[in-house]
């Protein structure tokens, strides 16, 4: 790549993105939910909770229904994981890192596009349609 003024100035516009991105309400209640989530007793009782009950099933998981306790176990883990997942805190959350997720999609959407249609942009969500591209190369997909 050679360095050129137009290189410096796709830098300046990146850092300027980057601070909006910083500086937007979504980031900012990202970084609350996060802090909560971490700090929570609740939470870290329910991880611990969860990490001892898996730890527990990977034990004896490769002897399958063979291994005694297999099935409590395998359920323990699940419950543990369900109550982690309810938690308020974490919902909270995964819900603002989905919504700060969505904005970085769109906004490499928006690049790709601007560049080519052709460009294959993998946003993760799967409510993206537009601008998501499967990579077989056929002709397989209705379009």
């Amino acid at each position: 790549m050679i360095v050129t003024e137009k290189l410096f100035e796709i830098e300046d516009q990146t850092e300027k993105l980057v601070q909006a991105i910083l500086a937007s309400e979504s980031f900012e209640t990202y970084k609350v939910n996060r802090q909560t989530m971490y700090s929570s007793k609740d939470v870290q009782a329910k991880q611990k909770a969860f990490l001892e009950a898996k730890d527990s099933f990977e034990r004896i998981e490769a002897y399958g229904n063979h291994a005694p306790d297999f099935r409590t176990k395998q359920r323990a883990v699940r419950k543990a994981k369900r109550a982690l997942d309810l938690s308020e805190e974490v919902a909270e959350f995964r819900f603002s890192e989905t919504q700060i997720q969505t904005v970085l999609d769109l906004i490499g959407m928006a690049v790709a596009k601007t560049i080519s249609d052709d460009i294959k942009v993998d946003a993760g969500n799967p409510f993206f349609e537009k601008g998501k591209h499967s990579g077989c190369g056929g002709s397989c997909h209705a379009s």
